[in-house]
């Protein structure tokens, strides 16, 4: 269900669910974008409210039908961005295209993914790339990047060629409480539509932003 106020959402912006929406600008973006269309740049706060962001690759987006869906990626669990997402329960981030002059923001909650999903997701990496999130202690310090190699190289012989998702290792869903479609305009008049999720399953409220 909908409640837009009658604002014209016509040609990028149209359609009812906003995770459909959300895929259709990032399948648009793929045939454009050089690098890494699936770029996002993530937002945790600290113990002490003190923000953090880094740029982390989406690896999906859930279309679950009538609205409802969410935002995954994966990570360290005892990086700095896991342990304050563990913490908080909360999480923003936003998509910009350069190529295409668009962004998505995106603020909700987040529920970790380390199941069968999860599991399927590190076996489609690259052996070297399951290795060295394995090697990896995300975001402590480290001597060099000579220790690190070693690790890495010595995973390689305990590990063999199928090393299994480690227990630190996995996902996390972003699940939207509010969801902003931006695209540039002329003289910086630029389209901005908020989507905030209402009360009932599917629910989702729409305004037009000032630019």
């Amino acid at each position: 269900m909908m409640t837009d106020a009658g604002f014209d959402r016509g040609g990028i912006f149209s359609g009812d669910d906003p995770f459909v929406l959300a895929q259709s600008w990032l399948n648009e973006a793929e045939g454009q974008e050089l690098n890494d269309p699936n770029a996002i740049a993530l937002a945790t706060v600290d113990a002490a409210g003190l923000p953090n962001v880094r740029m982390v690759l989406l690896k999906e987006i859930e279309c679950y039908g009538g609205g409802e869906g969410a935002f995954v990626f994966y990570t360290n669990y005892g990086s700095a961005k896991g342990q304050e997402l563990d913490a908080s329960g909360k999480a923003a981030f936003v998509m910009h295209w350069k190529s295409l002059r668009r962004q998505i923001r995106v603020r909700g909650t987040v529920e970790r993914e380390e199941g069968p999903q999860a599991d399927a997701y590190f076996a489609s990496r690259s052996l070297k790339s399951r290795l060295g999130s394995i090697a990896s202690e995300q975001s402590r310090p480290l001597s060099s990047r000579e220790a690190l190699m070693a690790r890495v190289a010595k995973l390689a012989v305990t590990e063999g060629l199928a090393p299994a998702r480690p227990a630190f290792w996995g996902g996390f869903r972003i699940r939207p409480v509010e969801i902003e479609f931006w695209a540039d305009g002329a003289f910086r008049l630029h389209d901005r539509f908020r989507w905030t999720k209402g009360e009932q399953q599917g629910q989702w409220n729409i305004v037009r932003l000032n630019p």
